[in-house]
């Protein structure tokens, strides 16, 4: 990311403008603890977690003859959905949200997240006004966003040069180069700094690095 002013900022929301990822570990802790799997801690779930999040789950002891992907999945998104009200939005992130819109910088969500449960999260912390989209995905099997993401840039009339998405994982790193739009991604999500750096984007400490 340069000193370039972009006119269109793609927010990712897990991880990225919500704080969930502990909640994700402690979740997925009680799915492995009632199986006698081995649990995680949060930097070992930031070394493994990725899209699609099967292949995560595989990675993690599951043994989908014995339980199924699907069932395995909906266990976690059943309690995930009842607890996630507890999570906050990380540090700096309605701040961030505050300046683009003062500087005149449009704004959107592109999110893994079951789109009626991000529409509700979205107005459950008032942010529908930073937002000329709020973009999810239609179940939450949630293998990725890629094909969401094309649909939508698709449709705009802004060039891909103009825009810079803002996430926590290397698949928002992916998303970007897809699109063809620029990236950054923050850390302490769902990603470690290391996974970050690798892809060679540039790695921000903090929302409020964003709009500065």
């Amino acid at each position: 990311m340069s000193d370039f002013v972009y006119r269109h900022i793609i927010w990712d929301w897990n991880g990225t403008l919500l704080d969930d990822a502990g909640l994700c570990v402690e979740i997925m802790n009680e799915v492995l603890e009632s199986r006698g799997l081995p649990l995680l801690t949060l930097d070992h779930y930031q070394a493994i977690f990725d899209f699609p999040v099967r292949d995560y789950y595989r990675a993690i002891g599951f043994d989908f003859a014995v339980d199924s992907f699907e069932r395995l999945s909906d266990e976690f998104m059943d309690a995930y959905t009842r607890r996630v009200w507890d999570c906050d939005l990380r540090t700096g992130g309605r701040a961030a949200l505050q300046q683009a819109q003062k500087r005149g910088i449009s704004q959107s969500i592109l999110s893994a997240m079951q789109q009626e449960t991000l529409d509700r999260m979205v107005d459950h912390f008032g942010l529908r006004d930073y937002f000329t989209a709020v973009v999810g995905i239609s179940n939450h099997h949630a293998a990725g966003k890629q094909h969401t993401a094309r649909q939508w840039i698709a449709a705009q009339t802004l060039p891909a040069a103009d825009m810079l998405m803002i996430g926590d994982t290397t698949h928002d790193h992916e998303v970007a180069e897809s699109l063809g739009v620029a990236c950054a991604l923050i850390h302490s999500g769902h990603h470690s700094r290391e996974r970050l750096a690798a892809t060679g984007a540039r790695v921000l400490d903090s929302l409020a690095a964003v709009v500065g």
